[in-house]
């Protein structure tokens, strides 16, 4: 089983495949009206206007072409073009039974297909709209129509006859119903998980803003004392007593490598919050970068071994910005993998075109089924500690900043793998950003 989390643009609107739902309903009545005018005038020998009903039907055909070019073209679609095109197919419906018996014919029922949809596909207003277009079709039909002019041998039991229409009416207008309204239905509810999955989203960088804040307090209120600490460790380590006592000398060394630590650690705080410094921007090679990125976690992590291999840079090692947020990115996921397992971890790096991908595979117990469905999402471990599930919820959204995408998976053989998928371009050198840093 694999979990992708990847950053996309804004799925269309449920409006675009309800306006598909009535192209594929407006084509069926084409081809259903074109039938019933055979089937009424070759096999029932009833007398109709052919050449003015199959100019309006050639209206619908035309509706439909540009409608399905406008829905090629159109990210979403308003709701003044769903009300037009409900609206036209009234006046289509209107003029065929004006040409066939007015209300006299039993397909007048159709009508109310019509305000069905526009009842689930419009605004209040709108619907209202339709509805009373159909209401005033039905009442100019009651009031002007072509009389329908039956052979002599359906005038005997007309009563019986329209029941018969109205029935495959009614048959006809509830299998459309159902078929439609089932499908524009579920074309609702997927945009509620959508909308859904966006409000999800937003609290989830909310959560990151929040963060952010407490970092860059944190950064402001320890800045200056480990700034005071240094020069002190710097001023001690001049002074001839502590330079001539190895003893001192070896402990101010510690005391500084701890005080470099702690603002190392510092600094990851404020890349994983998404308030990464950008001063002095590193340019590097990718070969570079990945092997120092290794080298430095390992010295960190001595007793968990890292295996490192860069298959991105065998033909190719192009130049990059050090990007810090990546880096610690990367290193989250080393720490979740080193948590998992003490044994070894692999870091694999691969290139395929212009995506650059980094997949950390471990030996550990791998993922549950609702860790992978829940992957990036804030306060789910498998860890049992509270606060536990920001890691991979801070590298989601750092990649999804970077327009980058990550992926867990279980591997076969046992452990756990998590890919990270990142545009070369995120990271691409381009001596231009680097004149404008300086």
């Amino acid at each position: 089983m694999t979990t992708d989390i990847a950053t996309e643009p804004p799925p269309r609107r449920a409006g675009r495949a309800n306006f598909r739902q009535l192209i594929m309903l407006r084509w069926l009545a084409v081809s259903g009206q074109l039938a019933t005018i055979l089937i009424v005038t070759l096999g029932m020998g009833v007398t109709l206007p052919v050449l003015p009903m199959v100019a309006i039907i050639g209206g619908l055909v035309v509706l439909n072409l540009v409608s399905t070019a406008r829905l090629a073209r159109a990210e979403s679609i308003a709701n003044a073009e769903v009300l037009g095109g409900l609206l036209l197919d009234v006046v289509a419906l209107t003029g065929l039974l004006y040409l066939s018996g007015g209300a006299t014919n039993p397909f007048i029922s159709i009508f109310l297909l019509q305000v069905v949809l526009g009842a689930i596909l419009l605004d209040a207003r709108s619907a209202w709209v339709l509805a009373a277009a159909a209401a005033a079709g039905f009442v100019l039909l009651v009031v002007a129509h072509r009389t329908l002019v039956l052979p002599e041998t359906l005038r005997i039991g007309l009563f019986d006859l329209y029941i018969l229409g109205a029935l495959v009416s009614f048959v006809l207008v509830a299998v459309l119903l159902v078929v439609f309204v089932t499908r524009i239905n579920a074309n609702l509810r997927a945009r509620d998980a959508r909308l859904a999955a966006l409000r999800q989203q937003a609290a989830e960088e909310d959560h990151i803003v929040r963060m952010g804040l407490l970092a860059s307090g944190a950064a402001h209120e320890l800045g200056t004392p480990l700034a005071l600490v240094s020069v002190v460790l710097n001023d001690w380590a001049k002074m001839p007593d502590f330079a001539a006592d190895a003893e001192r000398a070896e402990d101010l060394r510690e005391m500084q490598a701890a005080l470099a630590r702690c603002k190392a650690i510092l600094t990851g705080i404020l890349t994983s919050a998404g308030e990464a410094r950008g001063e002095n921007p590193e340019v590097t090679t990718l070969a570079a970068f990945v092997g120092e990125l290794a080298d430095e976690w390992r010295v960190q992590n001595a007793g968990c071994p890292l295996l490192l291999t860069d298959r991105a840079t065998a033909q190719a090692d192009p130049r990059i910005v050090a990007d810090a947020a990546l880096k610690q990115v990367i290193w989250n996921v080393l720490d979740n993998a080193r948590d998992a397992s003490n044994k070894a971890i692999l870091l694999l790096v691969e290139r395929t075109g212009e995506t650059l991908s980094f997949e950390v595979r471990d030996e550990g117990p791998g993922f549950t089924p609702d860790m992978l469905a829940q992957l990036g999402r804030p306060y789910h471990s498998t860890k049992g500690r509270p606060g536990g599930g920001l890691g991979l919820f801070l590298v989601t959204n750092v990649m999804r900043k970077l327009g980058g995408r990550v992926s867990a998976r279980n591997r076969e053989t046992g452990g756990a793998a998590v890919r990270i998928d990142l545009p070369v371009a995120a990271i691409a050198f381009r001596p231009k950003e680097t004149d404008d840093a300086r």
